[in-house]
């Protein structure tokens, strides 16, 4: 089992720039694909990104490639999510989430998330 604790969220000007971090408790860090979701209001929790357990990016979601970079140290514990050029429509709740298994783009094949932290862009 394995917790995650999301930190690094904030309000920000379009344009400009956050670094989301995910600690994870437990030994077992390095054995999980991870990934990055968002949930706005009224809206379904979306995908962003994905990594391997070795630190290989695997996905993007088409609305943040090239602007959004993830990353992972395993000998610190920590999920990264660098996210540059922000934009009014980035505003969410952004999770990080593990999974066992391959950790596809589906919300329902990652079996453990954090509480969330909030990102706001103002125009």
């Amino acid at each position: 089992q394995v917790q995650l604790v999301e930190s690094g969220g904030g309000l920000v000007q379009a344009g400009g720039s956050l670094r989301l971090s995910c600690a994870a408790s437990g030994r077992t860090f390095n054995t999980y694909t991870m990934g990055w979701f968002r949930q706005a209001p009224g809206k379904a929790r979306e995908f962003q990104a994905n990594i391997s357990p070795f630190g290989t990016p695997m996905k993007y979601a088409d609305s943040v490639k090239g602007r959004f970079t993830i990353s992972r140290d395993n000998a610190k514990n920590t999920l990264y999510l660098q996210m540059n050029s922000l934009k009014p429509e980035d505003t969410a709740v952004y999770y990080c989430a593990a999974s066992l298994g391959r950790g596809s783009l589906q919300a329902h094949t990652y079996e453990y998330w954090g509480q969330g932290t909030q990102v706001t862009v103002s125009s």
